[in-house]
């Protein structure tokens, strides 16, 4: 099997198919710099696992850890996802013509 090199692309998607990892980016843009014990709290996962999700997210590069003292912050770095984005709107032509057809379905069954 021919092992082809990881994008940026490809770990950013791969960092956001998860819907833990997707809660955790969601909770850093409405509250940047929580701790990593803040993140944790209300997640119903241990320490452990919600480290092992931030890790990949950080390896995307879709998050950027500070520490001070003890204490490790964490802040969402969106700009991976602009990358995510520019590449979906290349194919956003396909959906909007079918959206379209869908709307004009809804609006007008009989025709």
């Amino acid at each position: 099997m021919v092992k082809c090199p990881v994008s940026q692309l490809d770990r950013t998607f791969a960092a956001l198919v998860d819907p833990t990892r997707r809660a955790i980016l969601a909770r850093l843009e409405l509250e940047p710099g929580l701790s990593i014990s803040e993140i944790a709290r209300p997640l119903p996962l241990k320490l452990p696992a919600v480290m092992k999700h931030l890790d990949v997210l950080s390896d995307a590069g879709l998050v950027a850890r500070t520490k001070r003292g003890r204490t490790v912050s964490v802040e969402l770095v969106a700009a991976p996802m602009e990358e995510a984005m520019a590449w979906l709107r290349r194919y956003e032509r396909f959906w909007s013509a079918s959206l379209d057809r869908l709307a004009g379905f809804v609006e007008n069954p009989d025709d």
